[in-house]
């Protein structure tokens, strides 16, 4: 099946459990940005517990529609010396962390001027990495109802919904004595490496 999904930054485990499961992946490029979600925010695991990541963005009225295409990031805010200390932090001692921490830093370093795009390099980045070759292709328009042969996950990995199909099986973090599920992808590449894919398989 295709799996239909909006972009999200640095996605949860859950996002790449349904990835493996299908044969392509959809992004929905005609959606309307939606605060408070994955678009622009992601959970690491740090000695102080989990700490969410948000990269401010730039919009004209709030109250306004924006398209998820035409959201664009504030670099006036330093997040990103922030995001990547604390990535750092988190998982320096990690055992992968530097076999795969530069390539993530290059993407960061091209400082796109959207949010969409960064996600989108990111996404491959993290394809490229799992050595998962899945065809990766956009929406052309927005449809409510998405065809039979595709599974529609947007919406349906979010910061608050607790997803239950995952097989949540422990695996060795940097921090904590209790098992933190539904991380960034990076928690599980930092930590397991190669090992990630028969993770979520």
């Amino acid at each position: 099946m295709v799996l239909l999904t909006e972009i999200q930054y640095n996605p949860p485990i859950s996002y790449f459990w349904h990835v493996i499961r299908n044969e392509s992946i959809q992004i929905e490029m005609h959606e309307n940005y939606i605060k408070q979600s994955y678009r622009n925010r992601c959970h690491v695991l740090t000695a102080q517990g989990v700490q969410p990541l948000s990269i401010p963005v730039l919009r004209g009225n709030s109250k306004d529609k924006t398209l998820i295409t035409d959201i664009e990031i504030d670099y006036s805010q330093k997040w990103y010396n922030v995001h990547w200390r604390t990535i750092q932090a988190a998982y320096g001692r990690a055992p992968y962390f530097e076999f795969y921490s530069d390539y993530i830093r290059e993407v960061y370093q091209r400082q796109p001027k959207y949010l969409f795009q960064l996600n989108v390099d990111l996404l491959r980045l993290y394809l490229k990495l799992l050595k998962l070759n899945k065809p990766l292709s956009f929406t052309e328009v927005y449809q409510n109802e998405a065809p039979e042969n595709v599974l529609d996950l947007r919406n349906k990995v979010h910061p608050k919904i607790y997803p239950d199909n995952l097989h949540v099986k422990p695996y060795t973090q940097v921090f904590g004595k209790q098992f933190v599920p539904e991380l960034s992808i990076i928690d599980l590449l930092f930590t397991q490496g190669p090992a990630s894919v028969s993770y979520l398989q």
